[in-house]
């Protein structure tokens, strides 16, 4: 009997679905260019009471600094090992009074050890390549997991050779092989993209998300490093959604503790053979809650579906953005929507969402949560290789828009010599975004005519309206913008840019 109560208990959670709350909201803050050819990873560190990051791609490492504001100033890139990468798996920690930047180089088949220095740049101190005896080829996952002694760092790879390696990690960063699991197929860590643990009254717990074998491993880790296995989920079509599992988090509320899982559904992915297992049925897109019982393994608990008022396909990244005994803040990165989905897990470990910004690029792993003086960042990077940018938001309370649209004014002064067959290319740009990006409402533009001489050079004018900040987001990240960007950016002189809400829904969309 009490079977038959938490099975329908469990469907009646899979079934509900919440309206999208607004409550708060992103607010991008900076954007800065990268060195490497894309953005991959983020992660971020605090150091002297200075906030840094470090942002992981094809070929290189690049640092900032992070400001109250969430501005970003350059401090630094550094190549990496063989050239290669890119940076997939990142995390900092302090290890024996030391800080250390431990970074899973995809392509060369190694974790480097870097030492944050003071200026928050890093300087490679140690390289730990795959053997016949780990799985950190094509290494993606890194977790640092402290023992009351030691300290170790938990490895997670795909492809070639996959599996879980442990490392213990000494004071000078170098890691010493402790122990490693080849995968089988009872134990979900065929490709480990999403790696989380927890420690319960004393015992620590890893969870490990399988991409390619599409199910989620629970394990014990000892004082020693090792490691044993606990139960394992697959995927199914009822309570969860782990075809493609990708990112893996979770949270402690109270005396209850979940994880959290979401996945890339292999429907996304055009490669061929990159699948092993093609055998496969879409059932949508989810992300997963798990409760963990007494004895640190996962129960399948709650599933928050994607609906049309959601942004969940291609989730790549989950970051808690802040929790307490009552409930968790999440952000869902996305790779197929090219959105953060904001969601809140309550006590009872109910998951609802809460709004979305449609960011205009896709997120491959690289989003990173970060407070800094009570206020809630997320830094995000674009996986685009022709967009090569880092970004910052701060999350605030949101303010309702539904009736109002965003008008986005350009105002441009061109060099004098600029000829008129340039401007007419810029004007012409311009005027095709109208038809390039479907997320402008209305475009038009026009020259200046203003008689009081305080127009200070700027002749031409370009106003754009966006029904809501996605929108806008979508507009400034857009090929076509950028590809603007390029004609007009030798052309001009000074340009003047100011945004503004204006009440009522003045232009509509065309269908």
């Amino acid at each position: 009997m009490k079977f038959i109560i938490n099975f329908f208990f469990i469907a009646f959670l899979f079934q509900t679905i919440y309206a999208q709350e607004d409550s708060l909201r992103l607010v991008r803050q900076d954007f800065k260019k990268i060195s490497a050819k894309n953005t991959v990873t983020v992660t971020s560190y605090k150091k002297q009471g200075k906030d840094f990051v470090y942002v992981g791609g094809f070929g290189n490492i690049d640092v900032y600094e992070l400001d109250k504001n969430g501005q970003l100033t350059p401090v630094s890139n550094h190549e990496l090992y063989k050239q290669q990468g890119p940076a997939r798996g990142m995390v900092a920690d302090q290890i024996g009074g030391n800080d250390y930047l431990f970074v899973a180089n995809k392509y060369g088949n190694a974790v480097e050890t870097f030492k944050i220095l003071e200026n928050g740049s890093i300087e490679r101190v140690a390289i730990t390549e795959d053997t016949e005896e780990t799985h950190i080829g094509v290494a993606i996952t890194l977790q640092v997991i402290h023992m009351k002694k030691s300290s170790y760092l938990f490895v997670g790879g795909l492809e070639e050779t996959p599996g879980l390696s442990c490392f213990k990690i000494n004071n000078d960063g170098k890691l010493i092989h402790v122990q490693s699991l080849r995968d089988n197929d009872v134990i979900h860590t065929d490709g480990i993209i999403g790696m989380f643990s927890h420690q319960i009254n004393g015992k620590t717990y890893l969870y490990t998300g399988g991409f390619q074998d599409n199910g989620i491993s629970s394990f014990r880790v000892y004082e020693n490093g090792t490691f044993k296995n606990i139960n394992n989920i697959s995927d199914n079509e009822t309570d969860r959604y782990l075809t493609g599992t990708y990112p893996v988090t979770g949270v402690q509320m109270g005396d209850d503790y979940y994880v959290i899982a979401g996945h890339r559904h292999h429907k996304y992915y055009k490669r061929k053979g990159f699948i092993k297992n093609t055998d496969f049925v879409y059932h949508g897109d989810g992300v997963t809650v798990f409760k963990v019982d007494k004895k640190g393994a996962l129960v399948p608990h709650y599933v928050l579906k994607d609906t049309e008022k959601t942004r969940l396909k291609g989730q790549t990244r989950i970051e808690v953005v802040s929790s307490n005994a009552d409930e968790a803040i999440l952000a869902i990165g996305t790779r197929d929507d090219e959105s953060i989905q904001l969601c809140q897990l309550n006590k009872e470990g109910i998951l609802k969402p809460i709004n979305y910004l449609e960011t205009g690029f896709s997120i491959y792993y690289g989003l990173r949560a970060h407070e800094m003086n009570n206020q809630q960042f997320l830094i995000a990077g674009s996986f685009r290789f022709d967009l090569g940018k880092v970004v910052t938001y701060k999350i605030e309370p949101n303010i309702n828009r539904e009736n109002e649209q965003l008008k986005h004014i350009v105002s441009i002064k061109f060099k004098e010599e600029a000829t008129q067959e340039k401007i007419n290319l810029v004007i012409k740009t311009f005027e095709s975004l109208k038809t390039d990006i479907p997320a402008i409402a209305h475009l038009e533009w026009g020259l200046n005519d203003s008689t009081e001489g305080m127009s200070k050079g700027f002749t031409h004018c370009f106003t754009l309206v966006f029904n809501d900040e996605s929108a806008r987001e979508i507009y400034l990240f857009h090929k076509a913008h950028l590809e603007l960007v390029k004609i007009v950016g030798p052309l001009i002189e000074d340009i003047f840019v100011i945004d503004y809400w204006i009440e009522g829904k003045e232009y509509e969309l065309e269908k």
